[in-house]
């Protein structure tokens, strides 16, 4: 995984947790989602980062 990817998708993860708690604290079910879904997509994606670096 190259640093910057590494970086985007830490700071991805961490706007979506922001986000999430957000909507948590204004009580908006939307955002919450969000936020959530946020954290999964750079889950997401750096879980095939490193699926990458074993092949590399």
């Amino acid at each position: 995984m190259s640093g910057m990817d590494k970086v985007n998708n830490i700071a991805e993860e961490a706007k979506g947790k922001v986000k999430e708690g957000f909507g948590d604290a204004t009580d908006n079910p939307r955002l919450e989602a969000e936020g959530q879904a946020d954290q999964d997509a750079a889950n997401l994606k750096q879980a095939g980062e490193k699926v990458k670096d074993v092949f590399r």
